[in-house]
This record gives structure tokens, sequence and C-alpha cells, in this order.
């Protein structure tokens, strides 16, 4: 029984989003248009990639974010946990059209969902940076990877 105890405490601690101490790797990038401004995003695909995010980063390099690819079309909620940029997230939809933006604050676990319930990607980027390129919800984002199976 102790033995036991110890394994799930050990499978626990060990899962990425708890174990993680510093930044991910930089992940593969994808250049995307975000209306008529070019972006470089690494692209967050797989669920270890998308819980460790932009944590523990320190600075984004000029029009640089983070693509999330959701595993499957719906609602989506982020956090800033452990992550020290301020951002501005995008939900975006199947169709590459941005639904919503929302401003989210640095080490804050408080989760930031999404009005619209067909969520395909987020993009994260250094806040302000949507507002400043007069980017706002309904303009458009190319250079998309397709969305992941499983969509509702």
């Amino acid at each position: 029984m102790k033995i036991r105890r110890v394994l799930l405490v050990a499978l626990f601690l060990s899962h990425p989003l708890i174990a993680r101490e510093s930044a991910q790797p930089e992940l593969p990038a994808a250049m995307l248009r975000v209306g008529k401004t070019a972006v470089r995003a690494e692209v967050a695909d797989d669920d270890s990639e998308r819980s460790c995010g932009l944590m523990f980063r320190e600075s984004l390099a000029r029009d640089s974010g983070m693509l999330f690819v959701m595993p499957t079309t719906g609602p989506a909620a982020f956090w800033m946990r452990n992550t020290l940029v301020p951002l501005s997230i995008a939900f975006i939809g199947p169709d590459g059209a941005i639904m919503e933006i929302h401003d989210m604050k640095p080490k804050s676990e408080e989760m930031v969902r999404s009005a619209f319930p067909r969520i395909a990607y987020a993009l994260e980027m250094e806040q302000g940076w949507f507002s400043k390129n007069n980017i706002w919800p309904g303009e458009r984002v190319s250079g998309l990877p397709p969305p992941q199976q499983g969509g509702r």
C-alpha cells in the first residue's frame, strides 16, 4: 500500500506541468499573417507543449508568439501559471477568424475562458500587440496548420 502511494505521488510530481522549473526548449515555428502583419509563432500542438506554453520565458522577440493548436474544436481556457511576460491571447475559430482577444496577467492562475464555443487555435503575443497592430476580432489569421481531428 505504501509503495503504491509513493508511486502515485512520483507520477503526479513528474507530470510536465508540475515538474517544469524552466522554459521548454523553443518549438518549431510557423510564419503566420495576422491581418497584414507577419508573425513568427512557435507551434504548441501536443499536450505537453500546450501545458508548458510560454512558462518561465522572460521576453518575446518582436512580432513573435506562440500558437496553440487545440486537441479538439471547442471552448478554450488558459492561465498564466509561471508565465512571466504579460500576454494577450486571441482565440481563433477553425476558419482562421479571430473570435476574441483578452489580456492576461503574469503568474495568474485565474482561467481566461473563450466566450465562443468553437475555438481551434489560440495565439499568445506580448500584451497589447493586437491593439498596437490594429488587429481586432473578425480579422483573419493565415498560414495556420490544419486543425486537429476530433472537432465538435
